[in-house]
């Protein structure tokens, strides 16, 4: 069953426990889903696809066992794709009650599978999050500058809504960070703008790769959850991978020779900053020289695959950091 993304307060979650919200808006997805879930006062169960299908009985025995019960389980699955077909026939084949599953896709074409089995079951509710015109996220910026009273160019809010790509839920991100930034009696301009935006962005992306490589799985499942990448933004993580993985291959190899983890780190070049030791010292532990490399020729297979497969590049992207988090 389809229906409206405005629709969703309508949605009966007793009748139609289980749910797909697909498209490319992901502000749009997030906060709707948020909405739903909050009545409920449960705090939700998130995974990521892969960790399903690498575990399915674990996940089938938690939606299960828990509906039979009285403790409700609210169960959010993100960047879902037709591989969760059968898992979700199985499902709601059991009948069960007691709980909420919400799946979170990206953009899903008319021939996908997931999609068709939502759209043509009456029991299931599927929602559609198309990109906001600019108009619309011209609106929002508007409203919320005049909410914090605060005066903006046109300039400065056309630049602000051009880096959110259509996604709410990116525009929201800046604007809270902008929020910030003059709350210190900052002063916006220009410049200093679209400086902020992209430090934010780059450091997100940085922290992402640097835990990815530290094979720290907690903290990356943190970072991934948190932030709403873009298509675009994953050319920029593989190639900040592969900066990153080459540093370390140069460490790694140093340290095989001399066997002193402290000299290394006090004798790399371009020197690294003291923020940054610790979390380098585990990644040079974690990857061997011969290990770093096949990394490097994996990371530039990876980027292939994304040009040549832009539209689900998130999932490919999401998959490599979650086997290099654990292998």
């Amino acid at each position: 069953m389809i229906l409206k993304q405005y629709e969703v307060s309508k949605i009966n979650i007793k009748l139609h426990p289980v749910i797909l919200f697909y498209g490319q808006n992901n502000g749009a997805k997030e906060e709707e889903i948020l909405n739903l879930i909050k009545t409920q006062n449960i705090k939700p169960n998130v995974y990521e696809e892969k960790q399903i299908l690498e575990n399915y009985e674990f996940f089938y025995n938690e939606v299960v066992s828990d509906s039979l019960f009285d403790d409700k389980k609210i169960f959010i699955v993100k960047r879902a794709t037709d591989k969760l077909v059968k898992i979700v026939e199985d499902i709601i084949n059991k009948n069960l009650s007691n709980f909420l599953l919400i799946l979170n896709s990206d953009n899903l074409e008319k021939k996908s599978k997931l999609r068709n089995l939502f759209e043509k079951n009456k029991a299931l509710v599927c929602i559609p999050f198309y990109p906001e015109n600019i108009s619309q996220l011209i609106q929002i910026t508007n409203n919320f500058f005049k909410k914090i009273n605060f005066s903006v160019s046109q300039s400065n809010i056309n630049l602000i809504v051009n880096k959110s790509n259509g996604d709410r839920g990116i525009l929201m991100n800046e604007l809270q960070k902008i929020e910030m930034f003059i709350h210190n009696n900052n002063k916006l301009t220009s410049s200093n703008l679209l400086k902020l935006i992209n430090i934010a962005e780059n450091y997100n992306i940085s922290e992402l790769v640097d835990h990815c490589l530290a094979k720290n799985e907690r903290k990356i499942m943190n970072i991934l959850n948190e932030n709403n990448f873009s298509n675009e933004d994953c050319i920029v993580i593989v190639r900040t991978f592969l900066n990153k993985s080459k540093k370390i291959l140069k460490l790694s190899s140093e340290y095989e020779k001399n066997e002193n983890l402290d000299l290394t780190i006090s004798s790399a070049k371009p020197p690294i900053f003291w923020k940054d030791k610790e979390i380098t010292k585990n990644q040079i532990l974690k990857w061997k020289p011969k290990n770093i490399k096949n990394l490097i020729y994996e990371l530039n297979d990876i980027e292939l695959k994304i040009k040549k497969n832009l539209n689900i590049s998130i999932n490919i992207i999401t998959d490599f950091i979650l086997e290099k988090s654990v292998s």
